[in-house]
């Protein structure tokens, strides 16, 4: 009747080990929690790197969506062109979501309750979760675009919407990088790896919007220095909006302390 069925892998018979789903190799029943933790782990960094995929590429989809239904509100231009779209996908979230594959398991992964088998990778709470960063992000990208849009000629408000959203997806990752706890909780720094595919990522992006016959590729221009200030406010908001969400799940859970009295 139980979910996984383990055999001594030394001491145990052949016929409990066909029987059995797992060998346990070095007959040591500490290698169970062990291998119990490490199963954990990785399926919840799985689901990290699903969620983060998802809810960035959701925000892309919904931005060229909202952009086409509302053309003439932008003057019937594209916040972003084609080969933008093509760079975020393939280059400046690919190395972030990579890390976060690797992303070191919380504390307290093991005080968890044990998960449904049946349940699906993909919650509900995950959903409505992926599909709100989604919306933040493509709402904060359009108005960037809107607001340069008539200041600046067109290509510099798709370049201020190309680092816009870029950003957004940078901001996603750390946001993603635990379900329930802070990131300041967790640490900022405690995923070297994490950090460094950020830096690359916006290196990379620098490099497109500054070095001149890769302006002439991705249909960019430099950008001012405050405008920048403008785009990191803006892409945060995912960041906060994550928090908010966290702080606001730990008091619903946390339970209440029974006051002793002498």
């Amino acid at each position: 009747k139980a979910d996984i069925g383990i055999s001594m892998g030394i001491s145990g018979t052949d016929v409990a080990k066909e029987a059995s789903d797992m060998l346990l190799t070095d007959d040591n029943f500490a290698s169970i929690v062990n291998a119990v933790e490490e199963g954990r782990g990785i399926y919840e960094n799985i689901r990290k790197f699903v969620q983060y995929l998802l809810s960035s590429n959701f925000g892309e989809v919904l931005t060229i969506f909202m952009a086409l239904l509302m053309a003439p509100f932008f003057a019937n231009a594209l916040p972003l062109v084609a080969l933008q779209i093509l760079w975020i996908n393939l280059v400046t979230d690919g190395l972030p979501a990579l890390a976060l594959g690797v992303d070191p398991y919380d504390n307290d992964i093991m005080d968890r309750k044990p998960r449904d088998p049946k349940e699906n990778i993909i919650t509900k709470r995950m959903t409505v979760m992926m599909v709100t960063i989604g919306v933040i992000m493509a709402a904060g990208t359009l108005f960037m675009f809107k607001m340069y849009n008539p200041i600046k000629n067109i290509i510099y408000a798709q370049t201020i919407a190309f680092c816009t959203l870029m950003m957004y997806q940078m901001f996603n990752v750390l946001n993603r990088r635990s379900e329930k706890h802070s990131l300041f909780k967790i640490g900022i720094f405690s995923n070297s790896k994490l950090i460094i595919a950020i830096l690359i990522s916006i290196v990379l992006q620098l490099v497109v919007v500054y070095v001149p016959f890769m302006q002439d590729i991705f249909s960019t221009t430099a950008i001012n220095f405050g405008d920048w200030i403008y785009v990191i406010l803006v892409s945060s908001t995912v960041l906060i909006f994550g928090e908010v969400v966290k702080l606001v799940y730990y008091l619903k859970e946390r339970k209440p302390h029974k006051i002793v009295l002498p």
